[in-house]
């Protein structure tokens, strides 16, 4: 028990961070628009690049299909059922859930209503966070400001019987406040990472008396995954020093913020699922930090990975290397070499996880072969 209540601890401790990042730096809106590739050869028959550590030019990583289809149609559900939900301090308390009717799911990266989707409980949610732009969620009402600030009343307007989260969007005692007016209100354990996505499937699930159906999404994701990582580790360069040394930005020009993403922030997965050299954990970063000029420098990232509405926030490419001159200086900031990819995106662990890294890896590793095309007019480099 003293583990898991550490775990709990730790993670509600790295997802306060980036939270308070967040709400700093304020979050370019997405959109419920997407930006979808279309049909394109399997990544196995792609052209690779013959040195893409030298690679010059960005590229957008894009979504083949943004959609996300559900494992199963109309699961069963057994309620009502007692699930545990998470303190801020890792404390454990049991909740029941009696009907799941009514369900509005928030947290920054849009993992909890991806999840339920998947679960096939679509059409059970009524509201959620504004990172949450997949197709399908068009017209739900999005609950949550730009700097990922809860609006407590138009949830209760809403009039859900849940509300599950993760602990991430906030205030967090605003939230809690909710059960004071009949609100049943679950926090559930969000890791950034891909493990955590499995976890988090089995935890929403549970929260639909439906455990049997969690079990089963959060095997075809840890399977879905483990595969592409096997198809990507036969793009990436077999000696260590040709290995692309990778960096995870987070930029909100607008708000001044710059941060680096290190260990347990979720970019680590992504970097290792990659084959890439961790550059951050290779200095020894934990969590997220402020971006400095001396650390940039001593890191000297040959690929910077961002958000696609961070790169928007600094007018381009030309106005993060005008505005970071440090950045200019690395190997990136040199070739020009930064991947982006949507906001809702990039770091949303859960059903679409393999797909994410398959587009990543093009955009990493076979550029050149991209063809992306934005439906709606957003932010695209190709």
């Amino acid at each position: 028990m003293r583990q898991t209540t550490l775990k709990h601890h730790r993670t509600g401790l790295i997802a306060t961070a980036l939270a308070a990042v967040l709400l700093l730096g304020g979050c370019s809106d997405p959109g419920h628009g997407t930006a979808e590739q279309g049909p394109q050869p399997e990544l196995n028959e792609v052209q690779v690049l013959d040195d893409p550590r030298s690679y010059e030019g960005p590229s957008t990583a894009v979504l083949p299909d943004a959609a996300i289809d559900p494992i199963t149609e109309n699961p069963e559900q057994s309620l009502p059922t007692t699930v545990t939900s998470y303190g801020q301090d890792g404390t454990e308390q049991p909740v029941e859930i009696t009907d799941t009717s009514r369900v509005v799911a928030l947290d920054m990266s849009g993992s909890i209503a991806a999840s339920i989707w998947a679960l096939g409980f679509s059409d059970t949610v009524v509201g959620v966070d504004q990172s949450t732009t997949f197709p399908g969620t068009e017209d739900i009402e999005t609950v949550t400001s730009g700097g990922h600030t809860v609006n407590a009343e138009a949830i209760i307007g809403l009039d859900p019987d849940v509300v599950i989260t993760d602990g991430s969007i906030g205030p967090r005692d605003v939230v809690e406040q909710l059960s004071d007016v009949g609100i049943t209100v679950v926090f559930v354990e969000n890791t950034p990472s891909f493990e955590g996505a499995e976890e988090l499937t089995r935890q929403v699930a549970a929260v639909y008396g439906a455990p049997e159906v969690g079990q089963q999404l959060a095997e075809q994701i840890s399977n879905d995954i483990d595969a592409k990582i096997a198809e990507i580790s036969d793009l990436v360069p077999e000696k260590q020093d040709d290995k692309v040394r990778m960096l995870f930005l987070y930029l909100r020009g607008n708000a001044g913020v710059y941060y680096m993403f290190g260990s347990e922030s979720g970019a680590d997965d992504l970097i290792s699922a990659l084959g890439g050299v961790d550059v951050a954990q290779e200095l020894g970063w934990a969590g997220m930090k402020p971006m400095t000029d001396e650390a940039l420098v001593a890191a000297n990232p040959d690929l910077i990975l961002t958000m696609s509405g961070g790169i928007d926030s600094v007018e381009g490419i030309e106005g993060l290397l005008a505005e970071k001159p440090a950045v200019a200086v690395t190997k990136a900031g040199e070739n020009q070499r930064i991947v982006d990819m949507n906001d809702g995106q990039i770091l949303s662990f859960g059903p679409r996880s393999a797909d994410v890294l398959d587009a990543l890896a093009r955009a990493v590793y076979a550029p050149e072969s991209l063809t992306a095309t934005a439906v709606d007019g957003s932010h695209s480099w190709h």
